[in-house]
C-alpha cells in the first residue's frame, strides 16, 4: 500500500514538473515603482544607480541651501540629486572669514583635490565679484586685494583664499547628515566620488539660499 502511494505521488510530481506552466511563469518584478504619484524627473540616488556616472557633458552644479540638495545637470538635463550638509551657520550669505556660512552666488570649480582631508574635494571660486565689491565697501579688503580677486576671476583661476573675506570653500566628502562644515558643501563619500569623476575644472556652480 505504501509503495503504491509513493508511486502515485512520484507520478504526479513528474507530471507537474513537465507542465509548460512551470517554465513559462512571468518573471517577478523587483523593486516595482508605484504607478501613481511617482516622480520621474529626479534621478535615482547613488545607491540605486544602474551604472557608474561617466564624465558629464556641459556640466553644471546647483546647490539649494534651504533644501540641503545638490543638483548635477548636463546642459538642461538633471542627472543626479544629492543630499548635502552645509556650514555650521547655514542661513545667510558668507561675509567674512570665520562666520561659518556657506556662500551664495555664482562660482566655478577651480581645482580638484584627490588628496583631501575630507576624502575628495572640488574647490569653489569664492569670493566672487559680488563678495569682493561688498568687502571693499565694508573695508574688509583693500583696493589691491579687490583688483587681485577680479583679475583671478577673469582668468578663471583661484581668487585669493586668505583675505578677511575667507576662502577654502569646497564641495567635499565625509558626510551629509548634518550642517557641520566651516562653510563648505559636504556629501557622502560615495557621492562625492561620483561627482568628482563627473565634472572638471571650470564647471559652473550656483549656490542658492
Amino acid at each position: 500500500m505504501q509503495i503504491s502511494t509513493f508511486k502515485t505521488a512520484l507520478l504526479l510530481t513528474v507530471i507537474f514538473l513537465s507542465s509548460p506552466c512551470v517554465y513559462n511563469l512571468p518573471p517577478r518584478r523587483a523593486n516595482a515603482e508605484p504607478t501613481t504619484g511617482a516622480r520621474h524627473d529626479i534621478p535615482r540616488d547613488l545607491r540605486n544607480a544602474e551604472a557608474p556616472l561617466q564624465p558629464v557633458s556641459n556640466p553644471k552644479i546647483v546647490v539649494t541651501k534651504a533644501d540641503r540638495k545638490l543638483f548635477l545637470y548636463s546642459g538642461t538635463k538633471l542627472v543626479r540629486t544629492y543630499n548635502v550638509g552645509l556650514g555650521l551657520s547655514p542661513v545667510g550669505d558668507k561675509v567674512r572669514q570665520g562666520d561659518r556660512r556657506t556662500p551664495e552666488g555664482d562660482f566655478y570649480i577651480f581645482t580638484r583635490n584627490d588628496k583631501s582631508a575630507f576624502y575628495l574635494s572640488l574647490g569653489i571660486s569664492y569670493p566672487n565679484a559680488a563678495h569682493a565689491e561688498r568687502g571693499l565697501r565694508d573695508n574688509l579688503i583693500t583696493k589691491s586685494e579687490y583688483a587681485t580677486i577680479l583679475e583671478a576671476l577673469k582668468a578663471g583661476k583661484a581668487p585669493p583664499q586668505h583675505t578677511k573675506l575667507g576662502g577654502d570653500i569646497y564641495i567635499h566628502g565625509n558626510g551629509a547628515r548634518s550642517d557641520w562644515t566651516w562653510g563648505c558643501v559636504a556629501l557622502e563619500d560615495g557621492e562625492i566620488r561620483e561627482l568628482f569623476n563627473a565634472v572638471g575644472v571650470g564647471t559652473p556652480v550656483t549656490i542658492k539660499p
